[in-house]
Formats: C-alpha cells, structure tokens, sequence
C-alpha cells in the first residue's frame, strides 16, 4: 500500500509542483508568458485523455505490468524535463509524464482493489489512497517552493527520478500480477483511438478555452469535433465482441451516480487550489515559499479527514458520508467567496480552507469507493480509470467555467480607462469564482442524495462491519 500510495502521489504532485517555479521557468528557459501555462497544461491534457485506455490496458495486459511501465516512462520524462534546455523540449517531456501517470494511477487503484478485499479492508486501503490524492496538489505547491527558492526549478521535476526508481525496483518483489484467466485479450484499437482522441481533444478546449474565448472559432468547432469523436466511440463499442468498455458496467446503479457526483466534486476542488493561489500571491504578496507553506494545514487536514472518511465509511456506509463531504466543500467554498482586498491569511484563508480539506477527505474517499464497488475483478481498471477521468474532466471543466467567471467580474469591477485590474476587482473576480464553485458542491451533495443507491451503500457497510464482501447486483 506505501508503494501504491507513493505512486500515486508523485502522480497527484506533479500536476501542481510546476505552477510555483513557472515565472523562474519562463526567464531561464525564455518561453513567453502566454506559453507558460502549457508547462502545466501538457500533464493535465495527457493524463485526462489518457486516464481511460490506461485503465482498460490495465486489465488486458495486467495492472503490475502497466503499473511498472508506466512508472519507467513517468520517471525517464521527468529526468529528461529536468534537463530540458528549450521551451519545445519541456513540454514535450511534460506531455509524456502525463502519459505515465495515465497508465500508472488506475493501474495502481485497480491493485488496491483487487488486494484489500470489498469491505473495511478496502474501505482502509482507499482511505490512504483518498488522503494521498487529496493532499497531493497541496504538497504539490508546498514542495515546488521549496525546491525553487533552494535548490532550483530543475529539481521540481528531478525530485520525481529517485521516487520513480525506488517503486520501479520494488515493484516485482512486492506487488503480485493479476491476469484474466480464459479471456480472449482483444484490443479495441478503434475504440482505443476515438475516446482517447475525443477525451484528449476535450481536455485541450476545455483548458484553452480561457485564452481562446468561449466564443472564438477554435472553441466552437473543437467541443463539437470532442463531442462527435465521443459518439462515434459510443457506436464502434456498441458493434464490438470484445469492447474497450463494455458498457455492461454502467448498469450498476452507484457506479453511475459516483462518476457524475465525482465530476461535480472535481469541477469544485480541482480549481480551488487555482484561486486560492491568485488570492495568496496578488492581493496578500505573498513569496513562493510562503505560499507553500500556507498550504500546510490545508493538506494535514485533508490526510487526517480521510483517514476518518475511511471508518466512517465502514460504519455509515458511503453515501452520508459523501454528502457530508460535498456539503463541508460547498460551505468552505462560500466563505471563501467573502475573501477581502485587504484581507488577511489567518482571516480569508486558513479557516475556510480547513472546511474544504475536512470536505475533500470526506469526498475523495467515498466516492473511490462507490465508484468501484461491485464491479468484477476483470472490471477494476476500467472502473478505476472511468472515475479518475471524471475527476479530471471534471477540474479542467470547473477552472475553464470558474476562470471566465472570475475574468468577467473582474473586467466588471474596472473603472473605464483602467490600465489594469487593482486588487479589488480581482478579489471581485475570486468572490465570485469561489461562489460558483460552491454552487457546484452544492448539486454533488443533491446528486449523491438521489442518484446513489442507499442500498449499495448500506449493504457494503453491514458487510465490511461483519468482514465479509458485499456483491452489489446491477
């Protein structure tokens, strides 16, 4: 489980660790300011498009078999970025890391639930997985401070080498190989081509959206081209023997409704970190170090919120304890909209921040769980690639709709004439990006309420109190 949990969050960290060292990567590596956020977007654009062919190959191929590969090629990117002397060969780098870590992170959560056993085992086993997702974007920004301000922005990506290597190595002596026994291992490459195609190409509008305009051209024929890749998906899949997704999997009822709650929870959290970071170094000036370190009690709170999901979990079953979560994320959220210009860290942070944390262990963890629970050994990949890729659908989707609401407050609050925005009108723009995200907490805890089944989720904690494992039916 520490192997897992360490992969996955080298996985979680390298999505945000850049975003501290890109005003040093920009001036060494002479890339123009517009092209910065590609350094970020690269990962993101690959592990999201990705995230579903990495968990069906999972299960064709054997989860350990890609686990390892995907570590290699994740840690061999990383090193080559690290070195990096050009803006071309960065993002190149990037892009493959996201690939690795598209592999690596279903693969990684189908072993964890075909080791722990369905029940409080897993519910456990989950809950270190909950709090090392959950915490990794925070350590993220902490430990790219760090790392830029002491040593150097190369060391935001060489950090990840040594970690690659030490999973790598004991991968084969600790993690046993689970195969499909007596299946025929067809790869759907049509199938393969569209959804990764369609979900990639999505991905890229969603997150380009912000400097394209909603309503440039680019935008207005890439989201339907996205969307009618995604529907021819649908229909190859439909005339397949052997599917990349066999669409059998979405009779399950919790599995249904966790992906489209877990979309919500990743429209809201994802972005949060975003703007609390604007908020931290525009209006309160803070330093990328110190900025680091405000995320602190942010990502202790989040480990010991999802150690305490994992048992409630176990008690109450998955579903009151994702409401609860999608409820602590939208109250956060909303006192986050009533941040200040002339606010304070202790005042306009630190306490809404730690109800968002409680909020994000107590999301995380269950709707891991409902997302995987009573699929079949053979399903686990999919199932698990299906739940990440709603999360991170999710968190492009949310920024890209929170980014174009906070730019039009902001513009909204400007006086005519305005050389830029002043720091009111960007609090103004924030307030209102952090409301609407709260908005969207609040429909992921009315969702989770009537679109979970409340039979699934009790049935799987009577079970886990006995020991036993529930089989949940479609």
């Amino acid at each position: 489980m520490a192997l897992l949990a360490m992969a996955q969050f080298v996985v979680v960290l390298d999505a945000s660790i850049v975003n501290v060292a890109l005003p040093t990567i920009g001036l060494k590596l002479d890339i123009p300011r517009e092209n910065l956020s590609w350094v970020v977007n690269a990962y993101t654009l690959v592990f999201g498009g990705f995230l579903l062919l990495g968990g069906r190959l999972a299960d064709l191929l054997g989860p350990r078999r890609m686990f390892l590969g995907g570590m290699v090629l994740f840690g061999a990117a990383s090193l080559a970025g690290g070195f990096a002397q050009s803006e071309a060969t960065l993002i190149i780098a990037r892009l493959v890391q996201g690939l690795g870590a598209a592999i690596i992170s279903p693969a990684a959560l189908s072993i964890v639930t075909r080791t722990f056993s369905e029940g409080k085992e897993r519910n456990t086993a989950l809950g270190v997985w909950g709090a090392v997702a959950g915490s990794g974007g925070a350590a993220g920004v902490l430990l790219g401070g760090v790392l830029t301000e002491y040593l150097s922005w190369r060391w935001v990506l060489f950090v990840n080498v040594p970690i690659a290597v030490i999973v790598a190595g004991l991968t084969p002596r600790l993690l046993v190989e689970f195969r499909a026994e007596g299946r025929h291992r067809h790869f759907d490459v049509a199938g393969a081509v569209t959804v990764t195609a369609g979900l990639a190409l999505l991905v890229f509008t969603l997150v380009d959206a912000e400097s394209a305009g909603w309503g440039s051209v680019q935008t207005l024929a890439l989201i339907p081209a996205s969307l009618l890749l995604l529907a021819a998906f649908v229909v190859i899949e439909r005339r397949q023997a052997a599917p990349l997704v066999p669409f059998g999997i979405f009779r399950l009822k919790t599995l249904r409704g966790a992906n489209i709650v877990g979309l919500l929870v990743g429209m809201s959290l994802f972005s949060m970190f975003y703007f609390i970071s604007l908020y931290l170094y525009f209006i309160l000036g803070k330093q990328p170090m110190d900025a680091g370190l405000a995320y602190l009690p942010l990502a202790l709170t989040i480990i010991l919120a999802a150690g305490v999901a994992s048992q409630l979990v176990t008690r109450l079953g998955f579903k009151p304890v994702l409401i609860a979560g999608s409820l602590f994320v939208a109250a956060g959220l909303y006192w986050f909209s009533h941040v200040s210009a002339d606010g304070t860290y202790v005042k306009d942070v630190l306490g809404p921040s730690l109800l968002a944390a409680i909020g994000l262990g107590f999301s995380f963890v269950p709707v891991t769980i409902a997302a995987v629970t009573g699929t079949q050994p053979s399903e686990a990949g999919l199932a698990s690639g299906l739940i990440n890729t709603s999360q991170q659908i999710g968190g492009a989707l949310g920024l890209a709709i929170l980014s174009t609401i906070a730019i039009a407050s902001t513009n909204a609050a400007m006086p005519a004439g305005a050389r830029g925005p002043s720091p009111q009108a960007l609090t103004e723009g924030y307030q209102d990006a952090f409301l609407a995200g709260a908005g969207f907490a609040l429909l992921g805890a009315l969702l989770a309420a009537t679109i979970i089944s409340s039979r699934d989720s009790r049935e799987m904690a009577e079970a886990a109190r006995r020991g036993e494992a529930v089989v949940v039916p479609a």
